[in-house]
């Protein structure tokens, strides 16, 4: 049985961090692969790095000690956050904590940033997250939950900011998926 805290309950479409429930969540299908990579990344550093200054005749306890701590800084920096849908709802894990909204209750959908883009929601509620939108382009399934919570919002007269940036995340997305399509049949 789901337990609700007070702060959940009030929302529409609460729901216990970090556990996709029977209402069908949907995760980011790519965040394994993605974060293996980042950990290889982050292993190969550490290990050249000590095979380096092994090399060089300079490795002592505290330089690998040093080294390793670096290693883990960069698996920190490259691991991708982890997106979550479910019905009315959308989370992000990063390594430390997890950021909720309620998708049934967006006021704003921004796009930040110009090389790193990063798409910001906010609910009435005052939840925000910031994730990379290629998650989106990746994962129509998620997609397809954050439209359907973004159009109730917008019928609730509660989406003040964003529906343009919706609309064309969701041109950029059906488009991705119509190529895919064509390409998988032999068409394009």
């Amino acid at each position: 049985m789901e337990r609700r805290t007070a702060r959940s309950a009030a929302k529409p479409g609460g729901w216990r961090a970090g556990r996709p429930g029977p209402d069908g969540a949907t995760c980011d299908r790519h965040w394994r692969l993605d974060a293996r990579y980042a950990g290889l990344c982050a292993l190969g550093f550490a290990g050249l790095t000590i095979l380096l200054d092994w090399g060089s005749g300079g490795l002592t306890v505290p330089r690998a000690d040093l080294w390793a701590v670096l290693g883990v800084l960069v698996f920190a920096v490259l691991r991708p956050p982890r997106v979550s849908a479910g019905d009315g709802r959308l989370a992000v894990r990063g390594l430390v904590r997890e950021r909720r909204v309620c998708t049934d209750a967006l006021v704003a959908v921004r796009l930040d940033g110009s090389i790193a883009t990063r798409l910001v929601l906010r609910d009435a509620y005052g939840g925000s997250v910031a994730f990379d939108p290629k998650v989106l382009v990746a994962n129509p399934l998620l997609w397809h939950q954050l439209d359907a919570g973004a159009r109730r919002s917008r019928e609730r007269g509660m989406l003040r900011h964003g529906e343009s940036t919706l609309r064309r995340l969701g041109e950029r997305i059906d488009g991705g998926a119509v190529r895919e399509v064509l390409r998988a049949s032999g068409m394009e």
